[in-house]
């Protein structure tokens, strides 16, 4: 049994809400055909995008496709430029919140925006950052539901020597360190695209992310090189990913999943 820093919930070990999960919320859940939500909680590269902002996919715009929509229900509230720190000043974490049944489980996923010392509108201490983890944890199983951390992308940057190179320093290891110490699932996308770019290499790795050329689409006319966001191809690539962990880590959920084929290339465990 644990309990968070500075508050007085208990955080009870995962394999103690699975046992819940399989013996109740299933055999309730398929009685009267309410599905299971799975609430998306992170930052851009994640969220569902504009209409002025396409071709620009989030990877949670995906994840839907692999489920039966009868059985298990999407709900994305991740926001572009959010970071822990203001996904909860926002009311953003609070909303989702309210929402939340038991039985659901909720991805969390930042760090891209927590990282960024030069914007201080959105800025999160590597500290504040592992207390915002441990809080998420700790109010979804107060709302008896499941929580899944999930490690930061990695943005499309190589090094000399044609190997991908990390930009997001110590955010990913503190997810790794919380998710191990409250005994929390653990989807490593960030290991995982990391393989993914490394198999695709430097030229080949655009075509998963937003470049495009001047002209070639009206949103963009004088083109564009993003390094961060996905193209529809690439936030399909990110989502199989997400399923590879949901597989892996052997949550309940994987009971759900369509038999779909996933793409060897996309496996980031080489």
């Amino acid at each position: 049994m644990w309990r968070q820093p500075g508050n007085r919930k208990k955080l009870v070990p995962f394999a103690w809400f699975c046992a819940v999960f399989v013996l109740m919320v299933l055999p309730g859940r398929a009685s009267c055909q309410q599905p299971v939500t799975i609430h998306l909680a992170g930052d851009s590269t994640m969220a569902e995008k504009l209409p002025e902002k396409r071709p620009e996919t989030g990877w949670g715009e995906r994840l839907q496709s692999f489920f039966d929509d009868k059985q298990v229900e999407i709900r994305n509230y991740a926001k572009n430029g959010r970071s822990t720190r203001t996904f909860i000043s926002e009311g953003l974490w609070d909303n989702l919140l309210a929402h939340v049944k038991p039985g659901d489980f909720v991805f969390i996923q930042f760090g891209h925006n927590d990282e960024s010392t030069e914007k201080v509108d959105r800025y999160t201490p590597p500290d504040d950052y592992r207390k915002n983890l441990i809080r998420f944890i700790g109010d979804v199983r107060g709302k008896q539901a499941f929580p899944v951390l999930l490690t930061p992308l990695m943005r499309r940057r190589f090094d000399a020597a044609g190997k991908p190179e990390d930009t997001h320093g110590e955010y990913p290891g503190i997810v790794r360190s919380v998710a191990a110490e409250y005994k929390t699932p653990l989807i490593d996308m960030h290991r995982k695209s990391a393989g993914v770019l490394e198999q695709y290499g430097p030229e080949h790795s655009r075509a998963l992310f937003l470049q495009l050329k001047p002209q070639e689409n009206p949103n963009y006319p004088n083109g564009i090189e993003d390094n961060t966001h996905f193209c529809p191809a690439g936030a399909q690539v990110m989502a199989e990913l997400a399923v590879n962990g949901i597989r892996e880590d052997k949550l309940p959920l994987a009971s759900f999943l369509k038999d779909l084929p996933i793409q060897k290339r996309t496996d980031g465990n080489r």
